[in-house]
């Protein structure tokens, strides 16, 4: 087990070292466009960490006590989608041009696009939820009912039959 997770995490460090040396490549020498760059690596992680994940995960608790059983994990997926996408968008709606533009793609809007995402996310998971009211979920834990079965209940008393199953007709006589 050792070796499969010190084998899963090298890529991974090897990665990270990757991004160093770019990193390094890219300040050095010290410029003052540098420290704007070194403020959004380390402001980002501590925006989400302080801000919008605490913030997703209480609207994702209430939701869930709040909301009916169907509802509960298409609002909470949703919730937690659009915590992912504001953080994602969030460069993009703090200054205009914060990415180079794509070439065909110069008169974007990106607070039209997270609208638009935002808004086809909450159509799925309202979708969602609908149609598992009008569709319930199978369970298997009542057998199937058939037109002559009898019902099922708790405190019914147990069925014993002292004479063979079937009419009175079909048996010989004593």
């Amino acid at each position: 087990m050792k070796t499969a997770r010190a084998l899963l995490a090298l890529p991974g460090l090897a990665a990270l070292a990757w991004g160093v040396v770019l990193f390094a490549e890219y300040a050095l020498p010290l410029r003052p466009d540098v420290f704007g760059a070194v403020g959004w690596i380390v402001g980002g992680p501590i925006l989400n960490d302080a801000v919008v994940a605490p913030l997703t995960a209480l609207l994702g608790v209430v939701l869930a006590r709040v909301l009916p059983p169907p509802w509960k994990a298409p609002v909470v997926a949703a919730t937690v989608i659009t915590g992912v996408l504001a953080i994602l968008a969030f460069p993009l709606l703090w200054r205009p041009y914060g990415t180079p533009p794509m070439p065909g793609l110069h008169d974007t809007s990106p607070a039209l696009g997270l609208a638009l995402t935002v808004a086809t996310v909450w159509l799925v998971a309202i979708l969602t939820a609908l149609a598992h009211r009008v569709v319930p979920p199978i369970t298997r834990d009542a057998p199937p009912i058939t037109r002559d079965a009898r019902p099922i209940t708790r405190d019914a008393p147990p069925v014993t039959r002292t004479d063979p199953p079937g009419p009175p007709a079909d048996r010989p006589g004593p």
